[in-house]
């Protein structure tokens, strides 16, 4: 553990193993994930990182609030570090929680170049507990990204070994032939939920994989807090304690007000802080399974390190349905004998009014393009609905509608105006764009005023899960009690719903809004919020 108000960091190359794969990684101060940083909340921080990489690094402090040339976004916020150099940060800490640190240059995060980060408050932590223990979750791959991208380019569906089969339709487990030809024809796969599946990934915590047994000790009786963190690449994970029920007390360094669950999604780049009671001389399984259930890793909770949790068998994988692809059965005419009519184009609505993308009324800003083949006719709010896979268990899911902020929101303040943001994608040619535009193909910034209060309206156009990240700012989800809505820097938007945010723009600079998923973000989407004072140039 890292701490104190003077801090260095080495980015370096290494070399990981777990199981039976070892490769490349890039680490910091020699380790994988980088070492845990413990800050106190009220002081001033300076951390000098330096590059010993032949490519260029950066670092950025996930979910800190910081100045924007501390935030570490390359040709963004700052510069870079270039190889042999060391660049400090330097700023105040103005809120405790559990956080994160991770690269933002080229793909560096996704060979291992993160870490957590906890900022201590300045007083007595309102979050009593016995013990606590740092739970990073991660994925990682022999395959370095670059080349998980290029066959996703080549075809969509190259990770997913978990497509329907014969023996799955004679058993009455997967859709009907008629279902299966219907899908086929609009060229969608209901099975595509994870782009890298556990067929390449190993999935870790804290660095270990199942194998290697990563163990928390506690005493039976204690209270413990779990700050749980995915710092995937590209995994959501569903997390649970068999045999132990889960407080919420914190999301995204946020108090929320104590809630109970079973099982919740962490998706990538998202934090959790819970807290459980183990009051069994056992070893408890800390259980983070893939969403789509290509793999798992078990870490153990248990009062003596010689003993290790059982190891649960996968769940059947998930398929997705209509609502997943923006189609509110609840809303439309459901045709003869309650189906849907399939043949008609999925862009189509029932009162046969064209939802196509190429109709500018019907999304405008959208840009049109071969980088955008769909949009969701019907997308609906789905904030208080179970995440994708966990729609049918039989115990209890969080939803982000079940989340209170502990405190009031800060900035009671109407929204003086909506955007509207739409996730769009050519899954089967894997591009990722933000209303139509990449990136890198120069998207225009989306402008707002110095202490504006706007509503974000995320839509995802797509088929699959994207976890939104804002860098610079907190924002508060539209759902649950007005005035104590969770407070979030990322968010999972739903296939085929939305999701509403309200924000107070109070962080003058350029700041990242972006997809975590990392190949995504790489792909395109990504976007640009900028935050000027009034009759400034955006």
């Amino acid at each position: 553990m890292l701490t104190g108000e003077e801090i260095a960091l080495s980015i370096g190359e290494g070399r990981f193993t777990t199981g039976r794969r070892s490769a490349r990684a890039v680490m910091v101060n020699g380790t994988l994930p980088a070492p845990l940083i413990r800050l106190k909340e009220c002081r001033r921080v300076r951390l000098a990182v330096t590059n010993h990489l032949r490519e260029q690094a950066s670092i950025h402090w996930h979910g800190l609030l910081v100045p924007t040339q501390m935030d570490g976004v390359p040709g963004l916020s700052f510069p870079g570090i270039d190889p042999g150099e060391t660049f400090t940060y330097e700023f105040p800490l103005i809120h405790s929680g559990t956080f994160w640190y991770h690269s933002h240059s080229g793909m560096q995060e996704g060979l291992g170049l993160y870490g957590p980060l906890i900022v201590d408050p300045a007083g007595q932590d309102p979050i009593a507990c016995d013990r606590e223990h740092v739970l990073v979750l991660s994925d990682w791959s022999p395959m370095a990204p670059e080349a998980q991208l290029r066959r996703l380019k080549i075809m969509g569906g190259y990770f997913n070994r978990q497509r329907q089969t014969l023996s799955g339709l004679l058993a009455g487990k997967d859709q009907s032939l008629g279902e299966r030809l219907e899908w086929a024809s609009m060229r969608m796969d209901p099975t595509d939920i994870s782009d890298v599946t556990g067929m390449t990934y190993s999935f870790l915590v804290n660095g270990h994989g199942t194998p290697e047994n990563w163990t928390g000790l506690f005493v039976p009786g204690e209270r413990v807090r779990l700050r749980i963190i995915n710092a995937s690449a590209m995994t959501n994970f569903n997390f649970r304690i068999p045999g132990l029920p889960l407080k919420i007390v914190a999301a995204d360094g946020n108090m929320v007000q104590p809630v109970e669950t079973d099982e919740l999604q962490i998706a990538i780049a998202e934090t959790y802080d819970i807290i459980v009671e183990p009051a069994q001389d056992q070893a408890y399984g800390l259980i983070a399974e893939a969403i789509d259930r290509s793999g798992l890793v078990r870490a153990t909770l248990a009062p003596r390190l010689e003993m290790v949790a059982p190891i649960p068998a996968l769940r059947e994988r998930p398929l997705l349905g209509m609502r997943d692809m923006g189609m509110d059965m609840s809303a439309m005419d459901m045709g003869t004998g309650g189906e849907i009519d399939l043949s008609k184009p999925a862009n189509t609505s029932m009162d046969g009014h064209s939802m196509s993308m190429r109709d500018p009324s019907v999304a405008p800003g959208v840009t049109m393009g071969p980088g955008v083949a769909t949009l969701s006719p019907m997308p609906v709010d789905r904030l208080a609905e179970r995440p994708t896979g966990l729609e049918s268990v039989d115990h209890r899911v969080l939803t982000y509608a079940d989340l209170r902020s502990l405190e009031p929101n800060p900035d009671p303040r109407v929204p003086s105006r909506q955007i509207d943001v739409h996730l769009t994608a050519n899954m089967e040619r894997y591009m990722w764009s933000i209303d139509g535009e990449t990136f890198s193909d120069g998207a225009q910034p989306i402008p707002l005023r110095l202490d504006e209060r706007v509503r974000v309206n995320l839509i995802n156009d797509t088929m699959m899960p994207h976890p939104i990240h804002l860098h610079g700012h907190f924002f508060e989800l539209v759902c649950g009690e007005k005035g104590h809505r969770p407070r979030k820097h990322t968010v999972n938007v739903l296939p085929g719903g939305k999701v509403s945010f309200d924000l107070t723009a109070d962080a003058e600079g350029d700041w990242a809004f972006h997809c975590h998923m990392m190949l995504h973000m790489h792909a395109g989407m990504m976007r640009v919020v900028t935050v000027r004072r009034e009759g400034d140039a955006a």
